[in-house]
């Protein structure tokens, strides 16, 4: 009988079935570090922890929301953030890890701020933007870095052409490696115009063939105007100076900014309504140095591309400094093309040069 007594009333005569609050009760308050049972997560303890993590989490925050706010003075420390600034994402889930290891609910609310400022900034850079099935696209258009030191030009070039661009500019090409790109790309462009290290492959006529002075005391940058079936574009080339990051002097961008100010000019005295810009540019959108032409013109990536659209380096791409940007037409489609001989991924944009196609 004795035994009987604590017996519950249950169908197989063991204990009842254990609801599923009682069991998240227990996971909450589980033995913590040396044995000791925390009260659970409504403990007031679960608040005052992970302050520091909490102050990281909004320290991540704000330099997303305020990152055009860092100074360059020191290094170029803001133009060296924006460069990589998607990449700050990565910490928000290690927050969050942290904050649930150091089960503190402050420190796990706290990272959610950086989460949703980052899906507001390139939340919408996840997404195809790209409209196939109704795009009315009229002009392919791709360029490529080949890098100087490509060792197999020809192919490179084959790659290239084999994207179906209409229009292709090369930059950082070489006085021994122009004469094999010609040759490679002749049989589908009949229109070509090299200026220094940069040229212009095209299907269509070109005419208006010049330098673009970007203040290097050498050629890297062109322009051309292209005569598509619906309408001229002028098109330019350009290869903005490398940056360099080095301990002692930081992000080393002054001739780049300088060469990008240039570049700017020149596009705002352009006389034709319809521009396109192709060319490694050594910086990303949200550079705030590369204002001088991020300002005139879109981004096609950025308005009708797939992800990121990352170029650079090919083998693991981690920053768009590769650059299609356009003003009078209107971007379709954007994406990056396979990984070639060089260390940078060919890119390619479709856009509408006749805008009023219905």
């Amino acid at each position: 009988m004795a035994q009987q007594a604590h017996v519950r009333d249950t169908d197989n005569g063991g204990s009842p079935p254990e609801s599923p609050r009682s069991g998240f009760r227990r996971l909450l308050s589980r033995p913590g570090p040396g044995g000791r049972c925390d009260k659970s997560w409504r403990d007031r303890g679960t608040w005052r922890r992970g302050l520091l993590l909490a102050a990281v989490a909004l320290l991540l925050a704000l330099v997303m929301l305020a990152h055009a706010r860092i100074p360059n003075a020191i290094g170029n420390l803001g133009s060296l953030t924006e460069t990589f600034l998607p990449w700050l994402g990565l910490l928000v889930p290690v927050l969050l890890v942290l904050a649930v290891l150091r089960r503190s609910v402050t420190a796990l609310v706290t990272a959610l701020v950086p989460v949703v400022v980052w899906l507001t900034m390139f939340g919408g850079l996840v997404t195809d933007k790209a409209d196939k099935a109704a795009s009315r696209g009229d002009l392919t258009v791709a360029t490529h870095n080949v890098n100087a030191d490509n060792p197999d030009p020809s192919g490179t070039a084959r790659d290239v052409a084999a994207s179906g661009a209409d229009v292709v500019a090369l930059e950082e090409l070489t006085t021994a490696a122009v004469p094999t790109y010609e040759k490679a790309l002749a049989a589908t462009y009949p229109h070509h115009a090299v200026v220094g290290t940069v040229g212009l492959w095209s299907r269509y006529p070109l005419s208006g063939v010049r330098d673009v002075d970007i203040l290097l005391g050498w050629k890297r940058a062109m322009r051309a105007t292209v005569t598509t079936p619906v309408g001229q574009v002028a098109v330019y080339v350009a290869h903005l100076p490398s940056v360099r990051v080095k301990l002692e002097a930081g992000f080393t961008a002054r001739q780049r900014d300088k060469s990008a100010d240039a570049l700017g000019q020149a596009i705002a005295a352009e006389h034709l309504t319809r521009v396109v810009l192709l060319g490694d540019l050594n910086g990303t959108m949200n550079d705030r140095a590369l204002n001088a032409v991020t300002s005139q013109l879109r981004s096609t990536q950025g308005a009708a591309g797939s992800g990121f659209g990352f170029s650079w380096p090919a083998s693991f791409p981690m920053a768009r400094i590769d650059q299609i940007m356009v003003k009078g037409v209107e971007p379709e489609s954007s994406w990056s093309l396979p990984q070639t001989g060089s260390d940078h991924l060919p890119i390619a944009a479709r856009v509408r040069v006749d805008t009023t196609a219905s």
